[in-house]
């Protein structure tokens, strides 16, 4: 059992390496691009981070067209690789940037950073425009691209640097954007001053279509397309009463150049869809004049995030083994006890009992879920705002916390009643919860923790700095966290631990029952877990399906996070289980999961932290 348990650690060790590798190979396009990280100083004291990828073909002597890509609210720079990626393979230069209050650039003084600073993105345009240290660069040819929230930051650019044109005389500083996921922005007073050639994708399923002026998704009528498309056309010509869907209009050389895609696709999904990739580097080919020779069709993007997937699987299964090898260390071997015998089978009015208790916890996570963030923005007001601040600066977390507090006090309530009223006269004992634990043995758990939590990090550090590359799956991912989120953790952990406990109790000390397949057990943890959340985003796509507006319409980007949540939500309970396996206590399950997955959504959310 010793020699098998290594056998897997070693073995999920190199897959981890052997993925992080192959992925950085993708995204290298195997040594033809150079990525690595940038950061520059803004006004205000503020600070933007980025990726930037330059193709090896970009000299001084051949400079090449360069394209600022700028993800969307709750989205770090990585979430959009597969962009930079498919433009660097084409010969273009791209820098990827953490939005402001994302990843590791800092947050802004400006409440809406998008539209005032572009969420940093002006600042290095005008750096990049004014500066010959690029000299690979032909300033001629700078564009941005960005999805949702970032989008608005692109059309928004195209804006501010076309006022900045009108008062120099100068063609603007943005040759050309491309604003995907995003029209709320493109009104008659932001685009008489685009100075650019404007490419718009807009996915027919969004969820927030319900916000645009016809209140769907369809761009063909739609008064924000038909305003591009007319934007700058020649006056001898009718204007434009139905956008033909791809087609080019208007002339390259006056900037006027524009066309509108809408792929059949929901919001979040829109930047990870070929079709639309397609769309994009196509747009940028053509308005730069690149001739790359590879179709459009030609991506190698999504291996990358095969292979990030991977390495996400097999870090977070890592901890397993990692665990069971610490524990044979003198400092920890006191932490295994004799797993506590399983809990008598219900039956009768106890099956009754159970299942009524499974589907009052999935009810009340599901309805509380939007109550809850919506007490948050009164609780936490200045997160809420936008506004800089020390006091759990979060505000998508600041939801989802309040959420967990409230569930976990509820499960306690139901293990609880479940225990006195039934349990305790049907042989269930407090033994079988693994619940006693002194505190000398709660310290050296929680070091134990403390202990895989840093292998953990370590590991991805060690990666991130050789591969420049980290786990994740799309919008999913585990990313290095700054020194100042360590202190976040620690102020956000204790409350989500009241969950990740209740969890680890009901999973290993009810739902533990004799004669249950052990695979059958984990799997009814992981359902009775995620199944509330799961079912909110149910309720919010048959509706979206059925009537074309979402259920959930003012808190649908609260609804959308859930798509990262519900899966930590569901593998959960099998960390919890592994762990009490492993020790006979229900503590360091949670300890470590808590302190694992909150860091997860600490560096995958805004943060309004002061400068």
């Amino acid at each position: 059992m010793k020699s098998t348990g290594n056998r897997l650690l070693w073995v999920l060790l190199a897959v981890l390496v052997l993925s992080s590798w192959g992925a950085s190979l993708v995204q290298t396009s195997f040594g033809d691009i150079r990525v690595h990280s940038i950061k520059m100083p803004a006004h205000n004291g503020q600070w933007v981070v980025a990726d930037l990828y330059r193709p090896l073909a970009a000299t001084r002597d051949a400079p090449v067209p360069l394209v600022f890509v700028v993800p969307g609210f709750q989205r770090g720079k990585e979430a959009l690789s597969n962009v930079a990626i498919e433009l660097a393979r084409r010969n273009m230069v791209a820098i990827l940037i953490d939005p402001y209050a994302q990843g590791g650039s800092s947050a802004s003084l400006s409440r809406i950073a998008a539209t005032t600073e572009g969420y940093g993105m002006f600042a290095l345009v005008d750096y990049v425009a004014s500066t010959p240290n690029l000299n690979y660069v032909d300033r001629t040819r700078i564009g941005a691209t960005g999805h949702s929230a970032g989008g608005n930051a692109a059309i928004r650019g195209a804006n501010y640097f076309g006022r900045e044109a009108q008062r120099t005389g100068e063609p603007s500083k943005l040759h050309s954007v491309f604003v995907s996921g995003y029209v709320l922005t493109l009104r008659d007073d932001v685009l008489e001053d685009v100075r650019s050639n404007i490419g718009v994708s807009y996915a027919y399923y969004d969820e927030g279509a319900y916000r645009n002026e016809l209140k769907n998704g369809d761009m063909r009528i739609a008064p924000e397309a038909l305003r591009v498309v007319n934007l700058g056309r020649d006056p001898s010509l009718p204007p434009v009463e139905e956008v033909e869907l791809g087609r080019y209009y208007g002339d390259l050389e006056d900037r006027s150049f524009r066309v509108v895609h809408n792929e059949r696709i929901l919001h979040p999904f829109q930047p990870y869809m070929v079709e639309a990739m397609a769309n994009q580097v196509e747009y940028f080919e053509h308005v730069f004049g690149v001739d790359s020779g590879l179709s459009s069709t030609d991506q190698v993007w999504y291996w990358k995030e095969l292979l990030s997937l991977v390495s996400l699987v097999s870090a977070v299964t890592l901890l397993i083994p990692l665990g069971r090898a610490l524990l044979r260390l003198p400092l920890f071997a006191s932490l295994v006890h004799p797993v506590p015998p399983p809990l008598p089978r219900p039956a009768g009015r106890g099956r009754v009992l159970f299942w009524s208790f499974f589907t009052i916890g999935a009810l009340i996570a599901c309805f509380s879920y939007i109550p809850m963030a919506e007490l948050s923005q009164v609780l936490f007001v200045k997160a809420s705002n936008r506004e800089i601040t020390w006091f759990f600066p979060q505000r998508m977390n600041n939801a989802v916390m309040m959420w967990a507090v409230l569930n976990g006090l509820v499960g306690y309530l139901m293990f609880w009643i479940s225990w006195r009223f039934h349990g305790r006269r049907h042989g269930v004992t407090p033994d079988m919860w693994g619940a006693r634990v002194s505190r000398n043995e709660l310290l050296r758990t929680f070091l134990l923790a403390l202990t895989l939590f840093a292998i953990y990090y370590l590991l991805l550090f060690a990666l991130y700095w050789l591969f420049h590359a980290d786990y994740r799956f799309l919008f999913m991912g585990v990313r290095p966290f700054r020194p100042v989120e360590l202190m976040l953790l620690f102020v956000y952990a204790p409350f989500f631990f009241l969950f990740f406990l209740s969890n680890s109790l009901r999973v290993n000390g009810a739902m533990r029952t004799a004669g249950q397949p052990e695979w059958l057990s984990m799997l009814l943890g992981g359902i009775a877990n995620s199944l509330g959340l799961l079912l909110i985003v149910v309720v919010q796509y048959v509706t979206f399906w059925w009537t074309g507006t979402v259920y959930w319409t003012d808190g649908w980007l609260y609804v959308n996070l859930l798509f990262a949540v519900v899966p930590m939500m569901f593998v959960l309970p099998y960390f919890n289980r592994f762990f009490f396996r492993m020790t006979g206590r229900i503590y360091l399950g949670p300890m470590v999961t808590c302190l694992v997955f909150i860091m997860i959504l600490l560096t995958n959310t805004v943060v309004y932290l002061p400068l």
